[in-house]
């Protein structure tokens, strides 16, 4: 076994994309995972304890990259899984024809795997609009969590 037979391409510290939080803990505007999608809760109704002790948190949330409407019933001792959400921002350098932005950041790193978004309809032209073939400067936060990412907002500065 010599030092050529390993190819390590990239190295990861094994951090999860998610944490696991009591269910009674999750709060509103918090994010959760519900069916594997990261949401946030715009909702919680907490029931009384049953005949059997355990008091039910129902979560009302939407998904954070689709916006769909999802519900949950977790007892409230219960564990649940939180999704770890990141927002960054970044300036447009580039909108090709399919969609795709070439981004960067203020330390000049260069991001080019995010696309336009699609949700809210005509969310993306309103970006490509306000960019205008790069006559104008626009910073897009990017949102990201369980190894998806996707612009959720923008603004336009004044040169």
């Amino acid at each position: 076994m010599s030092d050529d037979d390993y190819a390590i391409e990239t190295t990861d510290a094994g951090a999860s994309a998610t944490i696991p939080m009591e269910a009674g803990q999750v709060k509103k505007g918090g994010y959760i995972m519900i069916k594997g999608r990261p949401c946030k809760v715009i909702n919680i109704a907490v029931s009384k304890t049953g005949k059997h002790g355990h008091a039910k948190c129902n979560f009302t949330a939407t998904d954070i990259f689709t916006g769909k409407k999802l519900e949950d019933m977790v007892p409230s001792s219960h564990g649940t899984t939180v999704p770890i959400v990141n927002k960054s921002e970044w300036e447009i350098i580039d909108i090709s024809e399919e969609g795709e932005l070439t981004l960067m950041d203020e330390g000049g790193n260069q991001k080019v795997d995010v696309d336009l978004p699609a949700v809210p309809e005509g969310f993306g032209d309103e970006i490509r609009d306000a960019w205008g073939g790069g006559e104008n400067t626009v910073i897009v936060t990017v949102q990201a969590a369980v190894g998806e990412e996707q612009v959720i907002s923008y603004k336009k500065e004044s040169n």
